[in-house]
C-alpha cells in the first residue's frame, strides 16, 4: 500500500529535523544560532502550554482565511464577468498583468498610507496577494470548459448563477484548486512578512509577530518554535486539507487539468 501524501511529508520533515539535530550537536555551528531540535521542541511545548503560540497561530489563520475568502469571492465575480464581457476581460487582464508581479510586502507602505498601521492593512495585503493568482486560475478554468458542457447547460435552461455553479465551477475546479493552493502560499508569505517587517498588528499579532519578538529578545529556540509551527501548518494544509478536497472533488468527478 502506498503511503499517503501527508505521511510522505511527515517522513521527510522528520528526516530534516534529524539532520538538523546531528549538525547542531556536532559543534560545526554554534547552538546559539542553531539550537538542537530537542531544545526547540521543549520551547515549542512551553510556548504552546502558555497559550501564546496557540493564540498567535489562530490569529494568523483567521487573517489568512479571511483574506483568501474575500479575495476568492472578488476573484470569482471578476472572472465570471470577464467570461461574459470582453471589456471586463480586457480590464482585468491589464490589472492582473500590472499588479500580479508586485509582492504584497512591496505595496505595504502604500497600504499603510491609506489604511494606517493595523489589522485592516494586513488584510488588504493578503487580499492583494491572493486575488490575482485566483483570477488567473479561475479564468483559465472557465476558458478550458468544453463547449459541449456549455451547450448542455443551455439545453437545460440554466440561468446565469445556476449555469456557473452547476456547470462551470465543477468543470473548471482543477484550475480553481490550483489557484487556491497558490493563494494559500502567497497569503501566508504576505501575512508573516508584513508582521515581521512592520509588526503592523501590534502586540497581539500572529505567528510573524511571534517570530519577530523572539528574535528581538534573542530567544532563538522560541523563534524556531514559531517557524516550526508554520512548517506544521504548511504540511497539514498542503498535504492534508488540499489532498482531502482533491479526493472529494477532482478525483471523484473525474475531471483534470
Amino acid at each position: 500500500m502506498k503511503r499517503s501524501r501527508i505521511e510522505g511529508s511527515i517522513i521527510w520533515f522528520a528526516a530534516l529535523l534529524g539532520l538538523w539535530e546531528i549538525v547542531s550537536r556536532s559543534g560545526l555551528v554554534s547552538q546559539l544560532i542553531m539550537p538542537p531540535v530537542t531544545v526547540i521542541l521543549r520551547s515549542f511545548a512551553f510556548e504552546w502550554g502558555s497559550g501564546e503560540l496557540e493564540i498567535s497561530m489562530l490569529l494568523s489563520l483567521g487573517f489568512v482565511f479571511a483574506g483568501i475568502s474575500a479575495g476568492g469571492i472578488g476573484a470569482f465575480i471578476i472572472s465570471a464577468l470577464s467570461f461574459q464581457f470582453d471589456a471586463v476581460k480586457r480590464l482585468s487582464g491589464m490589472l492582473t498583468a500590472v499588479l500580479h508581479p508586485l509582492p504584497g510586502i512591496a505595496l505595504l507602505p502604500v497600504f499603510i498610507l491609506f489604511f494606517g498601521i493595523g489589522r485592516i492593512t494586513l488584510l488588504v495585503v493578503i487580499i492583494h496577494s491572493v486575488i490575482w493568482p485566483l483570477i488567473i486560475n479561475i479564468s483559465a478554468g472557465f476558458t478550458s470548459v468544453p463547449a459541449v458542457y456549455r451547450r448542455i447547460g443551455s439545453n437545460y435552461g440554466l440561468k446565469s448563477a445556476a449555469f456557473f455553479f452547476r456547470i462551470m465551477v465543477p468543470a473548471s475546479f482543477p484550475h480553481i484548486l490550483s489557484g487556491l493552493k497558490t493563494a494559500w502560499a502567497r497569503a501566508w508569505r504576505a501575512a508573516v512578512s508584513a508582521e515581521m517587517v512592520f509588526g503592523i498588528t501590534g502586540s497581539g499579532g500572529g505567528l510573524g509577530w511571534f517570530v519577530y519578538n523572539k528574535r528581538i529578545f534573542m530567544d532563538t529556540p522560541g523563534m524556531y518554535a514559531g517557524i516550526l509551527m508554520l512548517a506544521i501548518l504548511g504540511i497539514i494544509v498542503e498535504s492534508g486539507l488540499f489532498n482531502l478536497i482533491e479526493n472529494k472533488t477532482v478525483r471523484r468527478w473525474g475531471v483534470s487539468v
